[in-house]
């Protein structure tokens, strides 16, 4: 909560700095004219890219598969969506490393890796976890099966 707010407080005050650089250097309406181009561009990019990303997930469900690099990519290129809205040159910087496709490729495959390992890991849904944290085992009830079959079976016919 605390890193939230500092990146909060922090990245505007950062983005203000760098326009009023550039602002001093280019002028100040080939700054706001760069703003705007970069986030034209970028979000045209990101439609592009949102658009074969929905694709490759649409064609790994088809064939079974599940698509956990491609959601990553997705939450990726949504973030990178909000960066360039965001005006400033920093922010830029960091949603045009996301659109780097093989960059994005990578970092997602790694998070989905990740994710998908972690989520095998778990213990099973009859683990619980006690006061202190450790995982304890609730009582399991044992029962017997028998099929509707059976019964329909033994009715006479009149």
């Amino acid at each position: 909560m605390r890193f939230a707010l500092l990146l909060f407080i922090l990245i505007p005050v950062v983005e203000l700095s760098v326009l009023i650089k550039v602002g001093s250097q280019i002028g100040s309406l080939t700054t706001i004219a760069l703003v705007f181009l970069t986030a034209i561009i970028g979000i045209t990019l990101i439609r592009r890219q949102g658009f074969e990303t929905h694709r490759s997930a649409q064609e790994k469900m088809r064939r079974g598969e599940l698509p956990a690099s491609e959601m990553a990519e997705g939450v990726m290129l949504a973030f990178a969506g909000v960066c360039l809205l965001i005006p400033g040159f920093v922010t830029d910087a960091i949603g045009a490393l996301l659109l780097i496709s093989p960059l994005r490729k990578a970092v997602a495959a790694k998070v989905s890796l990740d994710f998908l390992r972690s989520r095998m890991n778990m213990r099973a849904a009859w683990s619980t976890r006690d006061s202190q944290g450790h995982y304890t085992r609730e009582d399991i009830i044992e029962g017997e099966y028998r099929s509707e079959t059976e019964k329909k079976d033994h009715i006479e016919k009149k």
